[in-house]
């Protein structure tokens, strides 16, 4: 999502980072009254009308806020956050599929809610922005997966492959609010936002069984937890975490483990010059000391010279270069993440898919764009072609079922008309033609 800050709500964030930037110890008391302003509403709306999503519990969609009239729709939301009687609705918990199998909650905001917390983050963002340690990378301004991914490389190239290949269990379901308030109080002492990222904390779930049944959890009741979905999650999520970084920095732990960390959220790898273990038992107890844990099953320590390890959908390590056969410290697309780009395509070209078949290509690009748009680091050439050989594969059964050809398909719809004529995206460098 690509959306222009106006110029008015980028000076006063540029202001907001200078002065926390310079006064490390400085608690913003007056920024309530900034949430509520029109151009900050009207901007949050638009961010969250650009990132599309589904209705929250009141069914709510863009087009019935549009049509009955955005502007008064604004204006009410406005009013309540003026007059203080702001309540947010309960959260609708649904579960999506995660890579590896199983499923994740994730909690669906309605869009009044989603729009008052895209505003206090245009506010808020800023000021912890000017905090975070230089080790963060995820839900960041101005960073992103690739930087962190490119770090890790460099990282390990330079000698550091002793790695702590780190997770945490339940990160998200488990930041306790008290301890997070505080990492939040710590530079906004403005009660009424205080009492905004509270509510939003605390703001029960409203789940529904097989049979429709509802059911609601959490609420007042809850002491720990950032729903994933809301808006301002993630960014609370990483304040929290950024109480490890500074801690490893405050402590000197690169010095003493000769290491340094690279975050992307939750989701950590620490590489080392041969203190891989000590780092890891360091890394443990400090996370128990922040009401978290490292979930042992799935943390461990790898000799990046020897064996590979995964971080954000990328394998690190020993790569063989084929033309040669020499080793060399590289990174690739991993064996999920083809998966799970098979999976998809799959998925799109099953033959009750009966869409127009410019529709179904254009879905399909879209899907192979992205995913090479991700995957364009390090070593690729194996995974292009792998998931250009079952694109091929899948696009010919598809098409063959469609045109109830009695053949295998091979002659009419092959490779070569699939990437030509029929215009399917070939993943890598473009075929030479004569």
């Amino acid at each position: 999502m690509s959306l222009e800050t106006p110029i008015a709500i980028r000076t006063l964030q540029r202001k907001l980072y200078q002065k926390a930037k310079q006064e490390p110890d400085y608690r913003f008391y007056l920024l309530y009254d900034k949430i509520f302003r029109e151009d900050i509403l009207c901007h949050a709306y638009e961010r969250v009308r650009a990132n599309k999503g589904a209705s929250g519990v009141d069914g709510q969609t863009f087009e019935q806020i549009e049509t009955e009239g955005l502007e008064k729709w604004l204006a009410g939301i406005r009013k309540e956050l003026r007059n203080k009687t702001y309540e947010p609705q309960p959260v609708r918990r649904v579960m999506i599929p995660k890579p590896g199998g199983g499923e994740r909650p994730l909690g669906i905001p309605t869009i009044r809610d989603r729009v008052v917390q895209s505003a206090a983050k245009l506010v808020l963002e800023p000021i912890f922005e000017a905090d975070m340690e230089p080790e963060a990378y995820g839900y960041r301004p101005k960073r992103s997966a690739h930087d962190a991914i490119q770090r890790v490389h460099k990282l390990l190239c330079a000698g550091y492959s002793d790695v702590v290949d780190a997770d945490l269990s339940k990160y998200f379901d488990t930041i306790p609010h008290s301890e997070l308030l505080k990492s939040v109080a710590r530079r906004i002492v403005d009660r009424d936002v205080l009492h905004l990222i509270k509510m939003w904390l605390k703001v029960p779930v409203e789940e529904r069984d097989e049979n429709g049944k509802q059911r609601m959890t959490g609420g007042r009741s809850s002491r720990c937890g950032t729903p994933q979905g809301g808006i301002v999650s993630p960014m609370l999520a990483n304040l929290y975490m950024n109480r490890f970084l500074k801690y490893w920095r405050i402590t000197g732990r690169g010095k003493v483990f000769r290491a340094q960390v690279v975050s992307y959220a939750d989701d950590f790898v620490i590489l080392s010059r041969g203190h891989a273990a000590e780092a890891r038992d360091w890394t443990r107890s400090v996370m128990t000391r922040l009401d978290l844990t490292l979930n042992e099953a799935k943390t461990s320590i790898k000799a990046a010279r020897e064996e590979s390890f995964n971080f954000l959908g990328y394998t690190f390590g020993p790569h063989r270069y084929k033309p040669d056969g020499h080793w060399y410290l590289g990174a690739s697309p991993s064996k999920k993440s083809r998966q799970r780009i098979k999976q998809k395509v799959g998925d799109l070209l099953i033959p009750g898919n009966v869409g127009r078949w410019e529709e179904v290509r254009d879905r399909l690009n879209q899907i192979l764009r992205g995913w090479s748009a991700y995957f364009s680091y390090g070593s690729r050439a194996t995974a292009y072609r792998e998931v250009n050989n079952y694109v091929s594969e899948r696009v010919r059964h598809f098409l063959k079922r469609r045109h109830k050809v009695q053949s295998r398909g091979t002659i009419r719809f092959g490779g070569k008309r699939v990437f030509g004529e029929l215009k399917v995206v070939r993943l890598g460098p473009p075929t030479r033609t004569a």
